[in-house]
């Protein structure tokens, strides 16, 4: 979960209580990157790292400048000017990252948004890395195996934040994690992570008995201590009156599934795709908002089953999800 809500400490508490949890790379520096892997090599033996993986989705210039008009008036609450902003693509410091990992390889690393090329895919397999890509379709599976891949992260629709598909332009199909995992396992016999709107003990159970060695959770640790999870977005997650997630391209130009509010209310209908420049063009206000604690005006990533999130410590809500298996 990158942008904040994954820490090091979080990463050490899913390892602590038998799971495997990654180092969320996307949006750091290499350096920081490299840091936070630091951090969780001293304590933890068994973890990932998660990267994006390039997958330039351009945004239309005109279509940049409508839309940076119409968030001026959320800007305005915060002092903030939108009318000089230009596009901004990086590719999230891509090669730095694949440095830090043949320099100090990490057990397990998956990739999201694209797929990598078969000379990194090789590289890091050379240096004693297992590499797994996450798909939200058997096709995407097909193209990961013919890259060299050793797993799938399989991501079912109901996933909180950010969809994985590799055609961000559309939409995944909406296909139960079960029958999703099913697909994709009859693809290649690879080992699958199965996650997305993965809240109880059954939900677990439905996905292994399709097919899965593992399955994932994200949101479900949100509001785990561990987390670092802004206040507002906590507080949004834990309000009953938030019964409601919504697909939307409004704050980063990629497809993102989150806790509906005013933002996702004035602006998903008509936010161009463009990744990652309407990224970079929200986050100012985003930053503000979650400084003056408005939920409104942030990214709720949240999956399906954000009702199950809790406030407890990260190793009491995975061992408490796995005692009914």
């Amino acid at each position: 979960m990158a942008g904040g809500p994954t820490t090091p400490a979080l990463v050490i508490a899913a390892a602590r209580a038998g799971s495997l949890g990654f180092v969320a790379a996307g949006y750091l520096s290499a350096e920081a990157f490299g840091e936070q892997v630091a951090e969780v090599r001293r304590t933890a033996e068994i973890f990932g790292a998660n990267l994006f993986a390039p997958n330039p989705l351009p945004v239309d210039a005109a279509q940049f400048r409508s839309y940076a008009a119409r968030l001026q008036t959320e800007a305005e609450l915060y002092g903030l000017d939108l009318s000089d902003v230009r596009p901004r693509e990086d590719d999230d410091d891509w090669h730095a990252k694949i440095d830090v990992l043949l320099a100090n390889p990490v057990p397990l690393v998956s990739f999201t948004f694209g797929i990598p090329s078969r000379d990194v895919i090789t590289a890091l397999r050379q240096a004693g890395t297992r590499v797994f890509q996450t798909v939200t379709s058997a096709e995407e599976a097909r193209q990961a195996f013919d890259a060299g891949v050793d797993g799938f992260v399989v991501q079912a629709s109901a996933a909180g934040g950010h969809s994985s598909t590799l055609t961000p332009r559309t939409l995944p199909e909406t296909v139960p994690l079960p029958e999703l995992v099913a697909s994709v396992r009859a693809v290649a016999p690879l080992p699958i992570i199965a996650g997305g709107g993965v809240g109880e003990s059954a939900d677990v159970g439905a996905a292994l008995a399709s097919g899965a060695s593992a399955v994932a959770v994200g949101t479900l640790l949100l509001r785990s201590t561990e987390a670092g999870t802004s206040a507002p977005y906590r507080a949004a997650l834990a309000d009953p009156s938030r019964t409601e997630t919504v697909v939307t391209r409004a704050f980063t130009g990629r497809p993102a599934r989150g806790l509906r509010n005013v933002f996702t209310d004035r602006y998903t209908e008509n936010a161009p795709s463009g990744y990652p420049a309407l990224h970079h063009l929200t986050r100012p206000i985003r930053r503000a908002a979650a400084e003056a604690g408005d939920p409104e005006r942030i990214n709720l990533w949240a999956g399906t089953g954000h009702r199950y999130a809790r406030d407890a410590e990260a190793g009491v809500i995975l061992t408490d999800l796995c005692a009914a298996l």
